[in-house]
């Protein structure tokens, strides 16, 4: 098994094309088509199901997926590894982060780590941090700023804090616990309509938990995925949201108000790494500049 086997697989597996995918990797479709049978014949299992319009992992393919990124990715560190003690930082740093995460000014961070390492390409993903945690654990990205969940995060990541704050109601100022004007308890809220993230997000398991702890059903019948449409949708009356405090900031002229009762509701933040044997070197500037520059 070759090297570029494991590289033609992954980008064919990515973009579930095989065209498209050796004119990404700039080889003929041919011998694309080849490198994937000499694998599939090494491993004695066809690793995708091909049709004319795209093609599809087996459950083998899918199998050797997680294997070989983590494979590449290694590969990676170690080339990354071998320069660094040369002096000179290169390769790439995959970034994972949440939308508006708290104790980590990204875009600050990034824009300073590239002054200091112009020949390090940096590739940033904004998803939730349940998906973010996943593509730390199978290599495919460096580390990630994620919203702690110890219950769910993989057992294998490192974890260092950046920050905890407590989670807020926000709500209209015409709302009737606007003019509660006091903290609030989950009970007290268990009749409202809620505005929310995707449940892969921080703040919603967040809030899910601190409800589940507390007995409390709650609907969430507006569902988004960016922190200015939860917003908008509070700010129209259409609903409440449980949030970061921080988030109240953003949008001023809603009410916000403290929620009591629940130790569970605190929204704490880290950043997510491979083990300490297993973090490239472009991780460990980046988390070093973070750590001094306290961006």
């Amino acid at each position: 098994m070759e090297l570029r086997h494991l590289q033609h697989f992954i980008a064919v597996a990515e973009d579930q094309h095989f065209t498209r995918a050796a004119e990404r990797l700039m080889v003929s479709q041919s011998g694309l088509s080849a490198s994937i049978r000499a694998l599939e014949r090494e491993l004695q299992t066809p690793l995708f199901v091909r049709t004319t319009r795209r093609v599809t992992l087996t459950p083998a393919g899918r199998a050797l997926r997680g294997e070989a990124e983590r494979i590449l990715a290694q590969v990676r560190s170690a080339h990354e590894a071998v320069a660094a003690v040369q002096g000179v930082l290169r390769g790439m740093l995959a970034l994972g982060s949440e939308q508006c995460i708290a104790g980590v000014h990204v875009a600050r961070l990034l824009a300073a780590f590239r002054r200091g390492h112009p020949d390090v390409e940096i590739c940033l993903r904004q998803a939730g941090s349940g998906a973010l945690a996943e593509e730390v654990a199978a290599g495919r990205l460096d580390l990630a700023f994620v919203v702690q969940s110890a219950a769910e995060d993989p057992d294998q990541l490192r974890r260092v804090p950046l920050t905890s704050e407590p989670m807020t109601v926000l709500c209209h100022p015409s709302h009737r616990l606007a003019r509660i004007g006091a903290a609030v308890t989950p009970e007290e809220l268990g009749g409202e309509v809620f505005v929310d993230f995707h449940p892969d997000w921080g703040p919603r398991r967040t809030t899910d938990s601190a409800f589940a702890a507390a007995g409390v059903r709650r609907t969430v019948a507006l569902e988004v995925n960016d922190v200015h449409s939860l917003l908008d949708l509070v700010d129209e009356n259409l609903g409440i949201a449980v949030v970061p405090r921080h988030f109240r900031l953003k949008r001023e002229s809603l009410t916000a108000l403290p929620v009591k009762g629940t130790n569970e509701t605190v929204y704490e933040t880290v950043a997510l790494l491979p083990p300490a044997q297993a973090t490239s070197p472009a991780a460990r500037a980046l988390m070093a500049l973070l750590e001094t520059d306290g961006m």
